[in-house]
């Protein structure tokens, strides 16, 4: 994971220094711009740090070594919850946020009321009932 996160990481460099050239040469005057960058080097970061922490617990992968093999990667390959619904609510919630964009920003409220019972609700699907950890 070490490659994946420096994949990621590296960029978030040139998107600081883009942000504060940017900044510099507008004499921070344009905020657009500057925060659009800096949002881009936010997502970056994220996605770097994320492998990064992949990497602690995983540690080294057969295809991150020299001698490693392809049958090593048979098995399981993480826990996944084929049964579970709430990302169909999650989208939901997003298909409503995409028509308040179209019809009104009141639907809006509800948007986010679905959405966030949607992610609550899958987040801690396996902390309770009867697939508790």
């Amino acid at each position: 994971m070490r490659l994946e996160a420096n994949i990621f990481a590296l960029p978030s460099i040139f998107f600081l220094g883009a942000a504060l050239v940017y900044g510099f040469l507008t004499e921070w005057t344009e905020w657009v711009g500057f925060t659009g960058i800096l949002l881009t080097f936010g997502m970056f970061i994220m996605v770097g740090v994320y492998f990064k922490m992949l990497q602690k617990r995983h540690g080294a992968r057969p295809e991150d070594r020299e001698d490693g093999d392809i049958a090593e990667l048979s098995g399981e390959q993480g826990f996944y919850a084929p049964w579970s619904w709430w990302p169909i609510v999650l989208a939901a919630g997003a298909a409503l946020a995409f028509v308040a964009l179209a019809v009104g920003w009141w639907i809006l409220v509800p948007a986010t009321v679905v959405g966030v019972i949607g992610l609550v609700g899958w987040v801690m699907e396996f902390s309770t009932g009867r697939h508790a950890h």
